[in-house]
């Protein structure tokens, strides 16, 4: 878990985070450097899911040494199903992390929602629909791992 004061707004207190795979944490299906080191030091406190159409087939193998849980998505659009599995979660205690049209509704109802624009692009909504954008995931990952970021970026 992972608490955070941001003067004027509520306290965070994160539990999970929900990441997307392709266009967030993978490039063409393959991991982007850096994020398995970062997501595996973050699993000590939080819970860690990651969710995905799976559009390469390679989730499985490319996540199998990072302490995670991998969810293939079942739908063909995935928008409706990644809102219901962060609201099963728990969504004032969840963060989530995207960058695609089917990430839009995530970034929306989690506690908080950060937008990676990566080398594959960021869908325009989900830009709108975060509360941090940043230029790729070993940032996003960093603000976790030094949460004082977020202090700066989201105080009022």
């Amino acid at each position: 878990m992972i608490t955070i004061d941001i003067p004027g707004l509520e306290r965070l207190i994160i539990k999970n985070i929900v990441l997307d795979f392709n266009g967030t944490i993978a490039l063409d299906g393959a991991l982007i450097p850096g994020v398995k080191e970062k997501l595996n030091s973050l699993a000590g406190s939080l819970d860690i899911y990651i969710l995905t159409a799976d559009t390469f087939g390679t989730v499985l193998s490319a996540c199998s040494t990072v302490l995670a849980r991998v969810i293939v998505l079942k739908g063909p659009i995935g928008s409706g199903e990644k809102l219901k599995f962060i609201e099963n979660l728990g969504i004032r205690e969840t963060a989530a992390i995207g960058n695609g049209a089917n990430d839009v509704l995530m970034l929306e109802g989690a506690a908080l929602g950060i937008a990676v624009t990566g080398p594959e692009g960021t869908c325009a909504r989900a830009l709108m629909a975060a509360d941090v954008v940043v230029k790729d995931i070993n940032d996003g990952l960093d603000l976790f791992l030094n949460p004082q970021r977020l202090v700066a970026t989201l105080r009022r």
